[in-house]
């Protein structure tokens, strides 16, 4: 899993070093790099396994070839997805369009979430830290725990 945060400074060449756990992690389920692709929701990057943006694919193919919403889906996605390789040291290097979509310059920050990780300009995630916390407390009943059924073994 992707989890925790990592701040990294990008160097003169446009490289950024990925954390050590998220490349151990890529590198455990056979990746020697991740798909990134801008987010719809924020100014980030939204980042993944290839097996993860096939099934993103999939569901995106599973939708009727003649709407619309299966266009716009693939155009955002797909077309704007970017496989990025590790180099020897750990690095990759961020296109300019992921940059100016994340609004980064200097710093990045990588922001695990489970199954996928996020790319950020620092200061923007600190905002949107504060607003995710107060928001998920609002919301925290929606968040339930799995129950064992009567008889089962943990």
């Amino acid at each position: 899993m992707f989890l925790s945060s990592y701040e990294n400074k990008i160097d003169k060449k446009g490289r950024v070093s990925v954390p050590a756990t998220f490349r151990s992690h890529l590198n455990s389920i056979g990746y020697n790099g991740f798909i990134c692709y801008p987010s719809f929701n924020h100014s980030a990057l939204e980042a993944c396994s290839q097996d993860r943006v096939e099934k993103l694919s999939n569901t995106i193919d599973s939708l009727n070839p003649f709407e619309e919403k299966r266009d716009f889906f693939a155009t955002s996605i797909l077309s704007e997805s970017e496989n990025l390789h590790f180099d020897t040291e750990g690095r990759v290097s961020l296109s300019d369009k992921l940059l100016i979509h994340a609004k980064i310059k200097n710093n990045v920050l990588f922001v695990g979430l489970g199954k996928t990780f996020q790319i950020w300009e620092p200061k923007n995630f600190e905002k949107f830290k504060i607003v995710a916390r107060k928001k998920a407390y609002q919301n925290r009943s929606n968040l339930k725990w799995e129950t064992k059924q009567k008889g089962e073994i943990s």
